[in-house]
C-alpha cells in the first residue's frame, strides 16, 4: 500500500510540475526571429497574371482557398500540376513563380493554402500536421479534377522541401496521378534528422521537447498555442537551424513570411511518410537535389530515388537549398522540370 501512494505521489508531483514550471511558467517564452530585411527584395514582386483567378474548395469541410494558373489561348482541357508549399509557406510566396512558370508553358497550375496558413480556414493558425496536409494535397488534386479546364486524366504533382514528399504519398495510393515533382525534398526523415543531431546535439532537441510539451498543455486548457520559429539561427528554438539558413531564406520568403509554427509539432504524430510508401509509387517522378544542402541529406535523397528504382529520374545541382529558389539556379530548376512535366503530362 506504501508503494502504490508513493507512486501516486510521485505522479501528482510530475504533474504538479508539468502544468506549473511547463505550461504556466512566465520564464518560457516565444523568441521571434523576424526574417532579416536586409536579405529582403526591396519590392514584392508583382503576382498578377492573365489567366489567375482564386479558388475555393473544402476539404474535411473546412474551406481551402488556392490560386489557379491557366495558360492563355488554350483550346480544350489542359494537364494540371498541383502545387504544394514548403514548412509554412503560403501561396503568395515561393510556389507563384512556378506556377506561372508552368502556366507559360501551356500547363494549368493549382497553388493552395494548406488549412492553418494563409488565407485558408483552419484553428489555431499556424499548426503543421503532415498528415492533414496530405488531405489538402489529395482535396487539391480532387478538385482540380472536376475543373472543366483541365483533363483529370493527366494530373502532376509538384511539392517543394519539408513537403516535398506529399506527391508520393499521394502518388502511392492513387493511380491516376501522371507524374510528381519532388524539389530539394524532405524524403528520408531519418537520415535528415541525422544530419539535424549531428550539428545541434542532445540539447537543441531538449530545449523543442519543453516548448513541445508548453503548446500540447496550452492546448489542453484551451489557451492560445506557444510558438518556436520556421528557420532560426543555430542553437535557437526553430526547426531549420543551420548555419546560414535565416538569412538565406530572406530574399525566398520576404518579409510578409510567418515565421512561427505551433511547438507541438515535436510531439504530434505525422502519419505516414513517403519513405513508407514509397514501393508502391508507379508513376514517373522527378527527385530534384541541392548539392549543398544543410536541411535535406543528400544521401538519403538518392537512397529514396533508389527506391524508386526505374520511376526516379534524378538532377543534382551544386548549390544550397535556398538558392533553388532564385536566379539562374531557379531557372535551371524549372527548365528541368518543364521538361519533365511537358513529357509525361503529354503537351
Amino acid at each position: 500500500m506504501m508503494t502504490v501512494l508513493l507512486v501516486l505521489a510521485a505522479l501528482s508531483l510530475v504533474m504538479v510540475t508539468y502544468v506549473g514550471v511547463v505550461v504556466f511558467s512566465p520564464w518560457i517564452r516565444e523568441q521571434p526571429q523576424p526574417i532579416p530585411a536586409e536579405g529582403v527584395p526591396a519590392q514584392a514582386p508583382d503576382l498578377a497574371m492573365e489567366g489567375r483567378r482564386e479558388v475555393r474548395f473544402r476539404v474535411a469541410g473546412e474551406e481551402v482557398v488556392g490560386d489557379l494558373y491557366l495558360p492563355r489561348d488554350a483550346k480544350g482541357p489542359v494537364p494540371c500540376v498541383v502545387l504544394n508549399n514548403g514548412l509554412g509557406g503560403t501561396r503568395d510566396l515561393v510556389v507563384g513563380p512556378y506556377a506561372r512558370r508552368f502556366a507559360a508553358a501551356g500547363l494549368a497550375a493549382l497553388t493552395y493554402d494548406y488549412r492553418h496558413f494563409g488565407d485558408s480556414d483552419g484553428e489555431p493558425r499556424q499548426l503543421y500536421l503532415s498528415d492533414l496536409q496530405i488531405e489538402d494535397c489529395r482535396g487539391a488534386v480532387a478538385y482540380a479534377r472536376s475543373l472543366p479546364e483541365v483533363d483529370a486524366g493527366r494530373i502532376g504533382i509538384w511539392g517543394t522541401s519539408a513537403c516535398g514528399g506529399y506527391g508520393l504519398v499521394v502518388a502511392a495510393e492513387d493511380g491516376g496521378i501522371a507524374c510528381v515533382c519532388a524539389q530539394c525534398a524532405s524524403l528520408d526523415h531519418g537520415a535528415d534528422g541525422k544530419l539535424i543531431f549531428q550539428r545541434e546535439g542532445i540539447g537543441y532537441f531538449l530545449r523543442l521537447f519543453i516548448h513541445a510539451a508548453r503548446d500540447k498543455g496550452r492546448a489542453r486548457f484551451g489557451l492560445s498555442p506557444h510558438h518556436i520559429g520556421i528557420v532560426g539561427r543555430p542553437h535557437t528554438p526553430a526547426l531549420l537551424t543551420a548555419p546560414g539558413v535565416l538569412e538565406d531564406s530572406a530574399p525566398v520568403f520576404g518579409a510578409g513570411f510567418r515565421n512561427e509554427l505551433c511547438a507541438r509539432v515535436m510531439l504530434t504524430p505525422h502519419g505516414r511518410t513517403a519513405a513508407d510508401v514509397i514501393e508502391r509509387v508507379l508513376c514517373p517522378v522527378l527527385v530534384q537535389i541541392c548539392e549543398r544542402d544543410p536541411l535535406v541529406s543528400m544521401e538519403g535523397s538518392l537512397k529514396m530515388a533508389a527506391r524508386l528504382g526505374g520511376q526516379a529520374e534524378v538532377k543534382r545541382y551544386p548549390i544550397g537549398h535556398f538558392d533553388i529558389y532564385q536566379g539562374e539556379h531557379f531557372d535551371r530548376a524549372v527548365a528541368d522540370q518543364l521538361e519533365f512535366l511537358c513529357r509525361h503530362l503529354g503537351v
